[in-house]
């Protein structure tokens, strides 16, 4: 699914020096390629704070405890993604909400978020699912109306462009309070082993997460907050801030993978391609707006199980991106949740399907992919 060492292979000359630098000054924890990374991404970003950690789920964690939401707090999510989303919510004793999304791009469904707004939510987390932006105008204007806050899950779509209506063109991960993102290997930007960051422009907040990131000390053995332990270390800092100048080249590698797989799969009736529902409408030669950490499919009238089982024979991997709505998983299941509110969820589940996708995938091997699905679906 992923060819990290292909990627490696054609960067080895930089990461490599990088790394041993780590090693021979010993700065492992909070070192200086953690500061060069953070100021780095910041740049990138256009955000005024990135606070680097441990993983993508502390992320998410740690800016739910930033903003000081409290046990019962009702915090509205997607029900059709991983399970971190939903996991830190219930960790933190909060309330999830789960809601429907979108048939054509995945992400939270507008009306189903307005519906699930009670007087007891405090925050809207959309999820920027498979790599591109949830309709964040429209949830910033919801969220202001209500006094919500909008953590956004970043993960899968860390240099992805969100356009506004004025034409005005922003990063994913820094328009609403707080971002979370995963530098877990086969993400867009990658390290080799954990990570993840979390983005904000309130300079208070910054502050408080800042703590919290480091056992909550600003100065060594004082706890002016709770926290927790998560760090970024400065090896996987340095493997990031090395591929980080290539977020863009990477990203659009994976766009013109996903045009190639459209144009093998234009004539299927049986195979619904991927939706690119902000900026151009499609992936042109100047799509900034979908970054395709996943490339999914949606099947109609074909037998998905059997499909896989033909993929794998021939040595093709797949991945089915998700099997369960979270509103069936055993420690998220809730009475409050009726049936008929997950319909969309409910059908994805048994719809999708997701092909390769990475920087290093050749048109030989779609076309050895694209081939073989084309075969199965026509017998």
């Amino acid at each position: 699914m992923v060819d990290l060492k292909g990627q490696y292979n054609d960067i080895k000359d930089i990461v490599n020096p990088s790394i041993q630098e780590v090693i021979e000054n010993t700065a492992f924890i909070n070192g200086p390629k953690v500061h060069e990374f953070q100021k780095n991404l910041e740049t990138y970003l256009g955000v005024k704070h990135v606070i680097p950690c441990a993983n993508g789920t502390d992320a998410l964690q740690i800016a739910m405890m930033g903003l000081g939401l409290k046990p019962g707090d009702e915090v509205i999510t997607v029900d059709f993604t991983f399970a971190a989303t939903v996991e830190v919510i219930a960790l933190l004793q909060l309330t999830p909400v789960l809601v429907d999304v979108n048939e054509d791009d995945f992400n939270i469904n507008i009306e189903a978020l307005k519906k699930a707004i009670t007087p007891n939510t405090k925050a809207i987390v959309p999820v920027h699912l498979f790599g591109q932006c949830a309709n964040m105008e429209a949830i910033m204007h919801i969220a202001k109306a209500h006094n919500l806050y909008v953590i956004e899950d970043n993960a899968q779509a860390i240099g992805a462009n969100y356009t506004y209506s004025n034409g005005t063109k922003v990063k994913a991960g820094t328009i609403g309070d707080v971002g979370a993102t995963s530098f877990f290997p086969s993400k867009n930007l990658g390290c080799y082993g954990d990570g993840g960051a979390i983005f904000t422009n309130n300079d208070e907040l910054a502050h408080t997460i800042r703590g919290i990131v480091n056992h909550g000390m600003y100065e060594r053995y004082h706890h002016d907050v709770v926290g927790v332990n998560s760090r970024l270390d400065s090896i996987q800092a340095a493997v990031l801030d090395a591929k980080l100048p290539k977020l863009d080249s990477y990203n659009k590698s994976r766009q013109n993978a996903a045009r190639k797989y459209n144009q093998a799969f234009k004539n299927i009736k049986q195979i619904i391609t991927p939706k690119v529902s902000n900026g151009c409408g499609d992936i042109c030669d100047t799509c900034d707006c979908h970054v395709f950490h996943q490339y999914t499919l949606k099947l109609k009238g074909v037998d998905r199980d059997a499909l896989v089982k033909h993929l794998n024979d021939k040595g093709i991997p797949c991945g089915v991106y998700y099997p369960i709505p979270l509103h069936k998983q055993k420690a998220y299941q809730d009475s409050r949740y009726n049936e008929k509110d997950f319909a969309v969820t409910n059908q994805l589940v048994k719809d999708v399907i997701s092909l390769p996708m990475h920087t290093e995938l050749e048109d030989e091997q779609i076309e050895f992919i694209t081939s073989a699905i084309i075969k199965f679906i026509n017998g």
